[in-house]
Parts: structure tokens; sequence; C-alpha cells
């Protein structure tokens, strides 16, 4: 039996919607394919945007969105995605499968799909290969209501009124493919950028500098120290990668219980490397005012036999669905730091929420644990705590058991437990603290298999039911459990 307490006096603040964020960038099938099939597919579609990921997305309240990258972000320039089609030139995707890409999918189609699910616009701009005029136009382009060229040219292409641009990224991995830039020459860059980054008309932006490389403490350091006050975000980037190297991923769906754990071991990672950049941040921002970003996770195995290796389309199963719960955990916990996350990536690439083949749609186990997470958007964050119980394999040992609470907008308790071990049910005792529950409701994402995913044969394989292994008494409670599952309860 494990001993669970929550105590609802004890918060770190609220767990901003954005944590539920995703990253969508033109990277194999993601963009086109998966959200763009043009108006004149016959997949059903508004303007160009198929309906049914449109739908799924809005199901589970995708808070915000990321675009166009992503390495393609530092190759991307903005006014080759304007205007009419057939005038729009094409580029090669250099880092993606050196395949065309025709343009087709730019600022106007980006917003509307923000505007059809519901979700903030995260956009991503060149520094690697542009110029502070261009970033500088486009952010015209998109919020400027009065006279101006730009202003002006976005009407003449169809767009009256300015849009509402929430989230600004003055580059994307600029340590990497964003340029190779060392942390005090992209510090200096990015106050420079930034400055042209302008608020026009109502609009507020919140300004993002490409933050660190997973456990980068250096250019953490110096990015907090030379511009801290220039930003309001800093990102983060970390993959969990269950082989050996980069070369060696592993695979998505054929694995053993060994690289079942290591998975989850790896995944635990991302708990340091928030405590440890925070303390950095905390540092030279004692008050949390900006926001740490971890704009690019998930898991990242070799790509399906028989896809394009540039294209990283990969399956998802139950392991998945554990991983993105642990994560959505951590970030829950750190909710003072973290005023975002976007999963990489939504649609037929990485830990994809979906995967589209042709007029078909599948929803991922990673796309059910979002379902369960979404009743912890803007939610007050509360403590829990419980024994450590773990389970074990050979030398790797990670906790039997990951949580976190909330209390929403109507009063609602919201717990989420997720069990790791892939062979034993854990019984819990649960200690309610300053609340005392009537009922409790629950939903459960679980599998027979550790490899069992959807896929479009078989596409209801892993999905949400009804979940009735708990009961409450006032202050007590008692929960079972299932392996290998991902369980969210509502107390009343």
């Amino acid at each position: 039996m494990l001993s669970m307490r929550i105590d609802t006096a004890k918060s770190k603040g609220t767990i901003h919607k954005d944590v539920y964020g995703h990253f969508s960038e033109h990277l194999g099938r993601c963009i086109y394919e998966g959200y763009w099939v043009g108006s004149d597919s016959g997949i059903p579609n508004t303007r160009g945007i198929r309906n049914d990921v449109v739908a799924a997305l809005k199901a589970i309240k995708v808070p915000a969105l990321r675009w166009p990258g992503g390495c393609f972000a530092d190759e991307y320039h903005w006014q080759d995605g304007i205007g009419p089609y057939e005038e729009r030139p094409s580029m090669i995707n250099v880092h993606w499968g050196g395949v065309e890409e025709n343009n087709h999918f730019g600022t106007h189609e980006f917003f509307e799909l923000c505007d059809l699910v519901g979700a903030d616009p995260y956009v991503c701009g060149n520094v690697g290969s542009g110029t502070v005029q261009e970033m500088r136009q486009w952010v015209e382009y998109m919020t400027f209501d009065g006279r101006s060229p730009m202003a002006d040219l976005r009407r003449r292409n169809g767009r009256e009124l300015p849009w509402k641009l929430t989230y600004f990224g003055v580059g994307n991995e600029n340590w990497g493919c964003g340029g190779n830039m060392e942390p005090e020459y992209y510090a200096d860059l990015y106050r420079r950028y930034a400055t042209y980054v302008r608020n026009f008309s109502a609009n507020r932006i919140y300004r993002i500098a490409c933050g660190p490389n997973v456990d980068n403490y250096h250019w953490t350091e110096v990015l907090m120290k030379k511009s801290a006050r220039y930003l309001d975000g800093l990102s983060l980037h970390y993959y969990t990668v269950p082989g050996p190297s980069w070369t060696e991923k592993g695979s998505a769906t054929s694995f053993t219980e060994t690289e079942w754990i290591t998975t989850l071991k790896k995944a635990m990672y991302m708990e340091e490397l928030i405590v440890k950049h925070s303390a950095i941040m905390d540092r030279y921002d004692a008050e949390k005012r900006v926001g740490l970003i971890v704009d690019e996770w998930g898991t990242w195995y070799d790509v399906e036999p028989g896809t394009n290796p540039g294209f990283l389309y990969q399956q998802n199963t139950i392991r998945d669905a554990l991983v993105a719960a642990m994560h959505l955990d951590t970030f829950n916990r750190h909710c003072d730091r973290v005023r975002m996350a976007n999963l990489a990536q939504t649609v037929n690439v990485l830990q994809a929420l979906i995967l589209t083949e042709r007029g078909k749609m599948i929803k991922t186990p990673t796309y059910h644990v979002f379902d369960l997470y979404q009743v912890h958007q803007n939610g007050r964050q509360v403590d829990v705590e419980f024994d450590d119980l773990r389970y074990t394999l050979g030398s790797t040992s990670v906790p039997q058991v990951s949580a976190s609470a909330s209390i929403d907008g109507s009063g609602r308790l919201n717990l989420t437990l997720s069990a790791l071990n892939p062979h034993d049910a854990v019984d819990i005792e649960l200690d309610l603290r300053g609340f005392s529950a009537k009922s409790v409701k629950g939903r459960i994402v679980t599998a027979n298999e550790m490899s069992s995913r959807n896929t479009f044969e078989e596409p209801e394989t892993v999905g949400v039911v009804p979940f009735n292994g708990a009961s409450v008494k006032e202050t007590s409670v008692r929960v079972t459990l299932p392996p290998m599952s991902v369980v969210a309860l509502t107390f009343e």
C-alpha cells in the first residue's frame, strides 16, 4: 500500500494553460497531409485545413501552437508564404528530407489554424539566416492595425484586421542548427533583434529567447546575466531518447522491458533540468517574471521502417503515454517557473498526438493523456507527497507512481496518477488535507501490452474509458492503479 497526501493549502500557484501546448514544424507530414490538404482536396476541410484534425485538437483544448519550427524557422522567409498560391516561390527543406516546400501553408494559414483550434499562436522568427528588418516587418504585418506598408500588404492579401500574436521566439536552437552560436554572441544578438519585435497597436508580445540545449547551464547563466530584462521567456529543449546514441535511438514499438524502464528513467531527467536551470534563473530573477519555456520535448526513436528518415515518423505506444504523463506532472509541479511547454510534434512527427494516412486519422495514446490532463489547465496547483515505492529492473529504478493535482475554477480537486510498472498494480491510500470529498469520478488510459498502440486497422486499441477503481469517504480515499496506466480523478 502506497501512502499519498494532498495538502490543498500548499501551492506554487497557477498551472498555466500553455503548459499543454504543442509544436508543429514544416517537417515530414506534420503540416502537409497532417493539417494542410488544400481547399480542392476530397478530404473534408475548411479553407484547406483538414476538419478531423481540427476537431480532435479542439476536443483536448490545445492552448498554444508553435510554428514554423524548429530548425526550419531559421531557414524560413515569411514573405515566401503570403499572397496567391501560384505566386509563392518554392524552397528546399534542407533540414528535413531535402524535399520541395511550396509555401502554400504560410502566415495566413497558420493563424487560420489557430483560430479554428482555439490556440494562442507562437511564431518563431528567423535569426540564423534572416535580418532584423525581415523580423520587424513580419511583426508589423501580423499585428499593426494602422496604415503602413506591411499592414497594407496584409490587407491586399485578404486580411483587414491584424491578428493577436501572443508569443514570439527570437530564433531557434541558435546554439546548433540556428547558427552554431556561442551564448555571449547570441545574448547580444537577441537584444538587438528583440528590440524590433515591437508591440504594435493593442497587441502585447511575450518575447522568448533561445535557451539551453539540455544541460548547458552556462548558456542559461549568460542569457540571464546579459539579457534577462529584455526577455519574457527562455526556452529549453530535451528529448527522451532510450537508445545508446542518436544513431541508435531504439524502436518505437519493438522493445524490451529494459528499454521500457530506461525510457522512463530518461524522462525523469526533465525534473533535474528544470530544477537546475530554474536555480540559475532565480539568481537573476527572484520574482520569477521570466518563464521557462520547454518548447521542444518528447520521445525520439528510430523512424518507422520504410519511411523517409528525414520525416521523423514514429508510432506511439502506452510507453509514450506514460512519458507524456510524467512530463506533464513535472511541469505542473514547477508551475511557478514553467510558463509554457510544447510537445514535439502534433501530427505525424515524433511523439505525435495524431497520425494521418490520406483521409484516415487516428489518435495516439499520447493524445488520450492530454485529454485526461486538460482538467489542470489554469488550475491552482496543490502539493502531492507520497512514499518512495520503487519499480526496479536490474540496476535501473524509477518511482512506482507519478502524480500531480490541482483545484479548478469550480472548486473541484483534480488528481492525475500514473503506474509505471508494466506488471504490478498499485494500491494507494490517499489522505486529502483541506478538502472534504463527497464523490469521485475517474477516467483511465491503459493497455494489455507494453507495445500496445493504435493503428489505422485497429484505431481504438488504446483509449480513454471510465475508471471505477477509486472509493471515497470524506478525507480518506482508496485507489487501485492497474499496471502501466494513467488515471484522472475528479473529487467534488
